[in-house]
């Protein structure tokens, strides 16, 4: 078929110093000797990992690539063995293929369509604005990710599954455990099992008494009690994690380009474009896997039947063959098109709502504080390992001029 490919031994578990927003210097290496490499995984199971834009994009929308949970044997930098994964508990729908992704997924597209999110921009505003005057007032240092970037998704995504005002503390800690790569097994799995209780009786209490709120619009379908809580699972961990880590991660990268904010806040338009370009520059969901189902030529190599893939997000959106100046930050770009919220039948549900929440948090931020800037330096500043789901920082130490 084609020329040997690129081989990489390892994948990398930590950014390289003083780049916090850059994809691993290993991953971008192999990008260089090509879209797709070879990849050993641990254990000695063969498979590949793939680095290019177009290459990860066709992947994404070519059924015989499989999402389904019982496939993903094999972990990118994790030893199983032979430990036999079961399928995606009801309702899970990210980790299945068609038909039954479907049936999980239809029912929710009409509740997140973009008319339907931007109807809830004020909504937005509202927490927003809520939480810089808490900052204002309680005055300089803040941690941003405590103060501003966790608080206003995890509200949304609560309000429209209708969690309880008072769970939500809670529920978000839960929910942080299992996503922020960190947690050690035993309380990982208290985490999931107590996340997975509350989910039960919280899609008990919507079945007994609907309210104005999409579970309760839910169980006016066909859904059993199970699907239901594995859909509300889906949802909350994917509404709580990536749009806080956008929002910190976010900041503190226009922090770092203050050019960039300043044009934010003298061109109010540029929102839209401001946003697309963080997503696409900071790709914090960084990697998804597949498994193939039959042999599938891809980039000019053979992906055999059963070969496990890595799709390397962050630098498929850093790809010079599809971006100018890839490792730019600039939020007057004009190519769009970017992966962050994937592609296909498995792109991002929530992803309008994610949108709706950045256009809003970005410019306020920035505009209520002119002189925003970190309390620290920036190599002080913690990053969550690369074993998380999600990239981002732990904390975001900032400070103004009161």
């Amino acid at each position: 078929m084609g020329e040997s490919p690129h081989a990489v031994a390892t994948l990398p578990t930590a950014r390289q110093p003083g780049c916090p927003f850059d994809p691993p210097a290993e991953l971008t290496d192999a990008r260089r000797h090509g879209p797709i490499s070879r990849y050993t995984f641990p254990g000695g199971k063969p498979g590949w990992l793939i680095t290019g834009f177009d290459l990860v994009r066709s992947v994404l929308a070519d059924p015989r690539f499989s999402s389904r949970k019982e496939l993903m044997r094999h972990h990118p930098t994790i030893d199983y063995g032979d430990i036999e994964v079961p399928p995606a508990p009801p309702g899970e729908f990210l980790l299945m293929d068609e038909p039954l992704h479907s049936r999980y997924r239809k029912p929710l597209m009409g509740k997140f369509t973009v008319r339907r999110m931007r109807l809830l921009t004020e909504r937005v505003e509202q927490i927003t604005a809520g939480h810089l005057d808490a900052m204002e007032k309680a005055g300089p240092p803040a941690d941003l990710v405590t103060a501003f970037a966790k608080p206003i998704p995890a509200i949304m995504i609560c309000e429209l599954l209708g969690v309880p005002y008072e769970d939500r503390g809670s529920f978000q800690e839960q929910v942080e455990m299992f996503m922020n790569g960190e947690t050690s097994d035993e309380d990982l799995i208290a985490a999931y099992t107590a996340t997975q209780d509350y989910l039960a009786e919280l899609v008990a209490a919507k079945r007994a008494n609907p309210t104005d709120d999409v579970l309760s619009d839910l169980t006016d379908t066909d859904l059993t009690d199970e699907e239901l809580k594995g859909i509300a699972l889906i949802l909350l961990a994917a509404g709580l994690d990536t749009t806080a880590n956008m929002l910190a991660l976010g900041t503190f990268a226009l922090l770092r380009n203050p050019e960039q904010p300043a044009a934010l806040r003298a061109d109010p338009a540029l929102a839209d474009a401001a946003v697309e370009e963080l997503l696409r520059y900071l790709s914090v969901a960084k990697t998804f896997m597949r498994t193939a189902l039959e042999d599938a030529e891809v980039g000019g190599q053979i992906i055999e039947a059963g070969s496990p893939v890595i799709l390397s997000f962050n630098t498929a959106n850093r790809d010079p063959e599809r971006f100018a100046d890839p490792h730019v930050l600039d939020l007057r770009r004009q190519n769009g098109g970017h992966l962050a919220f994937g592609h296909g039948v498995h792109q991002c549900l929530g992803q309008q709502l994610a949108r709706v929440e950045m256009r809003v948090a970005f410019p306020a931020l920035f505009g209520r504080f002119p002189t925003l800037r970190l309390a620290v330096p920036p190599e002080a500043v913690a990053l969550r390992p690369e074993t998380a789901d999600v990239h981002g920082v732990k904390s975001l130490p900032v400070t103004w001029d009161a």
